[in-house]
């Protein structure tokens, strides 16, 4: 496999691949981030996370009907992490940073 050169590259070269509506979800919400550089992912797929979780929860969009947005932002974070495993020294630090982040959504919503 290729390097990837930005994220929505990094995206790309998912195997296997998202299912196609899942994938379209996850463009849609790396779009302010898709062009980063790759070694930019994991901070990139965390910000698109933790954007559509606030949004999610500002709006109490947490029912049946956000299925795939509440989908997508497992699939970012999860993403984030596997992301991060390209540079191990720096796991720890985004775990930190994840955990601290979310934890405080509800905070601000």
């Amino acid at each position: 496999m290729s390097e990837a050169a930005t994220v929505s590259d990094w995206l790309s070269q998912r195997t296997p691949p998202p299912p196609p509506a899942l994938l379209a979800r996850l463009r849609e919400l790396l779009a302010p981030h898709a062009n980063r550089p790759s070694s930019e992912a994991p901070q990139a797929f965390l910000a698109a996370g933790e954007s559509q979780l606030a949004a999610l929860l500002a709006h109490g969009e947490t029912s049946r009907n956000s299925a795939l947005d509440l989908l997508a932002v497992d699939a970012l974070v999860s993403y984030a992490f596997e992301a991060a495993a390209d540079a191990p020294e720096n796991l720890e630090q985004l775990a930190t940073d994840a955990m601290t982040r979310i934890a405080e959504i509800p905070e601000a919503s």
